[in-house]
């Protein structure tokens, strides 16, 4: 396989994490109308989980290969954004519309808007540090951040969906937490990397 082969691969795999989270979406609801198709919760749950596998093999890919690329870096992190935009809501949806989980699905919609408002942040920061051509790539936190966020959302749906007795709400609420210390520990460590940019791009 030649390079531009494997670069295409490689971005496949990337760009192959959204239909995975839209067949999710799909199955979940379609489950929660049809709540005795438990199958339809395992394929959702497959779907997320091979959504999520497919961030952990493209930059595996492209480093094993030698094919890294600005693109790359940049289409990466967009589909993670797009898996958050289609999952947490998602999933609040599902906790908004069960009887006894009025205040999950709160905490739910606190959780998702962080989480979109984190990453527009970041969006922002690493723009105003382009222009003094700064690193914009993802530092150790953003990295943990992703690679908890992925199966935590594996998790959460299965609660969601199923109420097993392995994940109670107590566990549930303990995951989203931390998730959510997180995030804002992540808004924190880049305002703090961007700062000398922001400063340097209000004084032009």
């Amino acid at each position: 396989m030649d390079a531009n082969a494997k670069r295409l691969t490689v971005n496949a795999v990337t760009f192959g994490r959204v239909p995975f989270v839209v067949l999710f979406m799909a199955l979940a609801v379609t489950h929660a109308y049809h709540p005795s198709a438990w199958w339809l919760a395992v394929a959702a749950t497959v779907s997320l989980a091979v959504a999520s596998l497919t961030d952990l093999f493209d930059g595996k890919l492209a480093r094993k290969w030698n094919v890294v690329s600005k693109f790359g870096a940049m289409a990466d992190p967009l589909m993670d954004k797009v898996f958050y935009l289609v999952v947490f809501p998602t999933l609040l949806w599902l906790l908004g519309r069960q009887p006894g989980e009025a205040v999950h699905a709160l905490v739910m919609l606190v959780f998702t808007v962080l989480y979109i408002l984190r990453d527009q942040w970041v969006t922002f920061l690493r723009s105003v540090g382009s222009i003094f051509n700064a690193d914009c790539g993802a530092n150790w936190l953003g990295k943990f951040r992703t690679a908890a966020s992925f199966p935590a959302a594996c998790v959460m749906y299965l609660y969601a969906a199923l109420h097993p007795v392995f994940l109670p709400q107590p566990l549930i609420f303990l995951i989203e937490a931390l998730l959510i210390v997180i995030n804002l520990w992540s808004i924190a460590v880049y305002t703090r990397q961007y700062m000398p940019y922001l400063k340097k791009a209000v004084k032009e």
